[in-house]
């Protein structure tokens, strides 16, 4: 992202923008998916503009909901 960010002749606010840009479809579907634990967002994605990868956590028992 800081290269992009230089190739720009941006600062901090050039960072923010690029980063806004990969994750803003991310940031709108984030709250409807269910345990999401990380996002994460690698080289790869900023140079090809590709989605950040979701990291899932394993789904958590409910107490007594297996009826036991």
């Amino acid at each position: 992202m800081a290269k992009r960010a230089l190739a720009r002749r941006t600062g901090a606010r050039g960072l923010r923008s690029i980063l806004e840009h990969i994750l803003l479809d991310t940031m709108y579907e984030l709250p409807t998916l269910d345990n999401v634990s990380k996002v994460v967002v690698d080289e790869a994605m900023v140079s090809a503009d590709g989605k950040p990868l979701l990291i899932y956590s394993e789904s958590q028992k409910v107490a007594g909901g297996s009826g036991a």
